[in-house]
């Protein structure tokens, strides 16, 4: 529904409320005045964009949480849940400077105790606070009837002019230019390399140590056979929340064999790596995957260490349209990324997106002198971005 639906749901009670901050004059006892000044001040587009800039990056994540979401409606847990991935810095992080020590005077330690907590920030609203003053500003709705009445809703109007005013004030600070001098473009290649791993392991008696890897001269030989050259991870390098494999190989093999492994083509047995029938089949047929699916499972695989993936995604093919420099594209993303242990937002959004990306052939990286790493949306990247959803509760944890 759009929000002249919801606010002619909505009791006169709320609409006053919502009235009130968007300072309405009008007869706060007639109904039909309320939603029409309220209509009236939500619809100025220097208001709303007003609006959206004085938004708090909390507060911004929080609604890009739901902008990409085609689930029409939320539980208050479900939202909170969201309200607490938006938050990057939680709690208080000075409790121990307020600590007065043990051995003082009481009255100085009171009034030492007093002026220092003058210097603490306050703490932020709580996700039910939050997501009270979305109610009041006309961004929630309550349900109406039925069992859905407990569950919130989002104008789909206002999310769709949220998501048009958010996307102008963010392309305003990216650099676009002219197609680089070179670039590289994957397509269909891990496709391709994907068929390689299997008909790998139809062909050799791959043997695995003990921790069920593939020994180093053989994983070396592996790699030389792909259509993208890897290096070996180093010992010791720190590698976890991306795949069951992340912590063994490189990033692209990693998503390759991982997938197989989901989806049953490849076996762990008895210290050997072995094709099942279905990879068997696979192999046979030489079937190549398409890239919607392996572009879904990298979000489902990614998703625990990213949880706002699929709304980045699709950032990056509204924003990659044209050619753009990376740095400038990763200048207006980077503050929706969460850091993820030693993962950096820069990290995260050039190595595990923007780089994966390009090897699932939906977009091109370039290089252009004097402006660095550029990048662009492939065709089939736009259409296969545009075309999946996954749900939020959706994600794979492989063992």
């Amino acid at each position: 529904m759009n929000l002249s639906e919801m606010l002619g749901y909505a009791d006169i009670g709320q609409l006053s409320r919502i009235a009130d901050v968007y300072r309405c004059e009008c007869n706060s006892h007639s109904k039909n005045e309320l939603i029409q000044s309220i209509l009236r001040a939500i619809s100025n587009k220097e208001g709303f964009k007003n609006q959206i800039s004085s938004m708090t990056w909390e507060e911004k994540r929080f609604l890009n949480s739901l902008l990409f979401d085609s689930q029409n409606a939320f539980s208050l847990e479900e939202l909170i849940a969201r309200v607490q991935q938006s938050r990057f810095d939680t709690g208080p992080q000075e409790s121990k400077a307020v600590q007065a020590p043990e051995k003082r005077d009481t009255a100085a330690a009171k009034k030492t105790k007093k002026s220092k907590q003058g210097t603490i920030s306050q703490e932020p609203p709580s996700p039910r606070d939050l997501i009270v003053k979305f109610k009041q500003t006309g961004w929630l709705f309550n349900g109406f009837t039925g069992p859905g009445r407990y569950l919130f809703h989002v104008p789909g109007d206002l999310k769709e002019r949220f998501g048009d005013e958010l996307g102008r004030q963010l392309r305003s600070s990216l650099h676009y230019l002219e197609e680089p001098e070179g670039f590289r473009d994957e397509q269909g290649l891990m496709s391709d390399d994907l068929l390689t791993l299997l008909q790998f392991a139809g062909k050799h008696e791959i043997a695995l140590n003990t921790e069920g890897v593939m020994y180093k001269r053989v994983l070396q030989q592996l790699l030389e056979s792909l259509h993208i050259r890897e290096e070996i991870p180093a010992r010791g390098e720190w590698r976890f929340g991306y795949g069951r494999r992340i912590k063994d190989y490189p990033n692209r093999l990693s998503l390759l064999y991982d997938y197989a492994y989901y989806n049953q083509l490849l076996i762990e047995d008895g210290g050997r790596l072995l094709l099942t029938p279905k990879g068997e089949q696979w192999v046979v047929n030489r079937r190549l995957e398409e890239p919607t699916l392996l572009y879904k499972f990298w979000l489902r695989l990614y998703k625990g260490a990213i949880p706002n993936l699929l709304s980045l995604a699709n950032w990056i093919d509204r924003l990659g349209d044209r050619w753009v420099t990376v740095h400038s594209l990763g200048e207006v993303l980077e503050p929706f990324i969460k850091p993820y242990y030693y993962d950096t937002p820069q990290s995260i959004l050039e190595q595990r997106i923007f780089r994966m990306m390009m090897h699932l052939g939906l977009l091109r990286i370039g290089e252009k002198q004097g402006a660095g790493q550029v990048l662009r949306m492939t065709k089939i990247g736009h259409a296969v971005v545009a075309g999946v959803y996954i749900a939020g509760n959706d994600k794979i944890e492989l063992e």
